[in-house]
C-alpha cells in the first residue's frame, strides 16, 4: 500500500477509531509490562527471568500450556483456556452491547448490573420451576411429595427462561428510561438507584424461595444449577473443539445477537430514529420522531441485552448463582462499559473487544498459576485501556495532526 493511499485511509473516521482503540490496547499492555518489570526487579523472590515470563503471559497467556520439566514456559494451542475465554466472553459481549446501544442513542446505561440481576432472577425461577421429564430436580420434587403431573421438554424451558430473562432486563431498563423521558431525571442517577434496588429485591426473592441448593447442603448459599433440572445450553460441538472447557453455544447466540443489533441500528428506520434522538432530542422531535418513546425503548433494549447476559451465563448449566446479592453488584455488568468504549459502540466490534477483555482475565489467572505475580496486574491493564478509550477523541485529534503534518512534508 502506497503512502498516499495509507494517508487516504487514515482520513476516514472508522480507520481513526480503530487506530485509537489499537493504541489504547498497546499502551495498556505496555503499562502492564512496565509494572511487571518494576515488581520483578524490586522483589528478590522474582528476579529478571520472572519478568520475561510475566510479560509473555500478559501478551500470550491464552496460549500458555504450562511449564516443561526444566521449568520453562511452554506455548501452543490450549483448547481449555480458549474455550473458557469464549465462555467468559459471552455475558461480557451482551453487557457490552447493552452499553453500546444506549450510547448510540445518547444515553449512558450504567444500570447493566441491575438489569443483569433481574434477568438472572427471572431466568432461574423459570428454568427451575418448570419440571423437565427425567431431571434430577423433578425426581427430587416427587420424593418431597410434590406432584409433577405435567412435565415440559428441556428446549422449551430453556427458551422460556431465556426470553423471560431478556424481558425482565427490559422491564428493569425501562424504569430509568421512563424517569428520563417523563421527569428528565438523569439516567445515570436512576440506573445507580435501580442497581441496588435490584440487588436487594433479588436477594429477598430467592431468600423466600425453595430454589436454594439444599440437596448439597453445604451450598445452600447458592441456587441450583439449571442442569439440575435438565436445562442447560447446548454445546453444539464446541466441547469437542475446546476439550475440557466450559464453552457452550451461548457464544454463538451472543454473536448472532450482536449482528442483529448492528442491522437494527444501521439498516432500519427504527434504528435511525433511535440514533437521531440520541444525537439531538429536540431536533428529532421537530422532525416528527417521538423522542420520549425512543428514550424508553432504547433503555428497554439495553436492559433486555443485559438481562440476556444473565440468562446465557446462568443457563450454561455449570454456573452457580450466589443468591445473597444485596452487598455487591455483578462485575460483568460494569465490564460492559470498557467493552463498549473500546469498540466505539460498534456492535460487531463488541464481539472482539469482549473476547479481548476475557482473554486478559485468562492471562491474569495464568499469571497467578504460573508465576509469582498477582492476577490483578491485568486489572491495571484494563483500567489503562478504559481511560485511554474514554479519551479516544483526543487520540483521534493527535492522529489528525500527524496526518496533516505528514501531508505538508509530502508536499514539500
Amino acid at each position: 500500500m502506497s503512502k498516499m493511499s495509507l494517508n487516504g485511509l487514515m482520513k476516514k473516521d472508522g480507520a481513526k477509531t480503530v487506530m485509537a482503540s489499537l493504541l489504547s490496547i498497546i499502551i495498556g499492555m505496555a503499562a502492564g509490562s512496565l509494572i511487571i518489570l518494576i515488581v520483578g526487579l524490586t522483589t528478590p523472590t522474582l528476579g529478571v527471568k520472572s519478568v520475561w515470563d510475566g510479560i509473555r503471559i500478559v501478551f500470550a497467556g491464552l496460549f500458555t500450556t504450562g511449564r516443561d520439566a526444566a521449568g520453562a514456559l511452554t506455548f501452543g494451542f490450549n483448547p481449555q483456556m480458549m474455550g473458557n475465554m469464549l465462555f467468559r466472553a459471552t455475558p461480557v459481549i451482551m453487557t457490552g452491547l447493552s452499553v453500546a446501544v444506549a450510547n448510540k442513542t445518547g444515553l449512558f446505561n450504567i444500570g447493566a448490573p441491575g438489569q443483569y440481576l433481574a434477568g438472572t432472577a427471572a431466568t432461574l425461577f423459570i428454568a427451575l420451576s418448570m419440571p423437565v421429564e427425567g431431571s434430577e430436580m423433578t425426581a427430587w420434587l416427587v420424593s418431597q411429595g410434590v406432584s409433577c403431573a405435567v412435565t415440559y421438554p428441556a428446549w422449551l424451558v430453556w427458551t422460556a427462561a431465556f426470553i423471560g430473562g431478556c424481558a425482565a432486563g427490559a422491564l428493569w431498563g425501562a424504569i430509568p428510561g421512563l424517569l428520563k423521558a417523563i421527569l428528565n431525571i438523569n439516567e445515570v442517577l436512576a440506573c445507580i438507584m435501580t442497581n441496588w434496588i435490584a440487588a436487594n429485591l433479588v436477594t429477598w426473592a430467592f431468600d423466600i424461595s425453595a430454589l436454594k441448593n439444599v440437596v448439597e447442603n453445604t451450598k445452600s448459599g447458592y441456587i441450583y444449577k439449571t442442569s439440575f433440572n435438565g436445562v442447560e445450553t447446548a454445546k453444539l460441538g464446541l466441547n469437542d473443539l475446546f476439550v475440557g472447557s466450559q464453552v457452550n453455544g451461548g457464544i454463538l447466540i451472543a454473536a448472532v445477537i450482536a449482528v442483529l443489533v448492528y442491522i437494527m441500528l444501521s439498516k432500519t428506520t427504527f434504528g435511525y430514529e433511535l440514533k437521531a434522538c440520541g444525537s439531538n432530542r429536540f431536533a428529532a422531535r421537530y422532525a416528527g420522531i417521538k423522542d420520549k418513546r425512543s428514550i424508553v425503548v432504547s433503555m428497554a433494549i439495553a436492559g433486555a441485552l443485559a438481562g440476556g447476559a444473565g440468562a446465557l451465563y446462568n443457563l450454561a448449566g455449570n454456573t452457580e448463582f450466589f443468591w445473597s446479592t444485596y452487598q455487591s453488584l455483578p462485575a460483568v455488568g460494569f465490564n460492559g462499559i470498557p467493552v463498549a468504549l473500546l469498540a466505539a459502540n460498534n456492535p460487531i466490534a463488541v464481539i472482539f473487544t469482549g473476547m479481548f477483555m476475557s482473554m486478559l482475565d485468562i492471562c491474569g489467572l495464568q499469571l497467578t498459576n504460573l508465576t509469582g505475580y498477582n492476577e490483578f496486574i491485568t486489572d491495571v491493564i484494563i483500567a489503562v485501556i478504559v481511560y485511554l478509550a474514554a479519551f479516544s477523541l483526543v487520540i483521534k485529534m493527535m492522529i489528525n495532526k500527524l496526518i496533516k503534518k505528514d501531508g505538508k512534508e509530502s508536499v514539500k
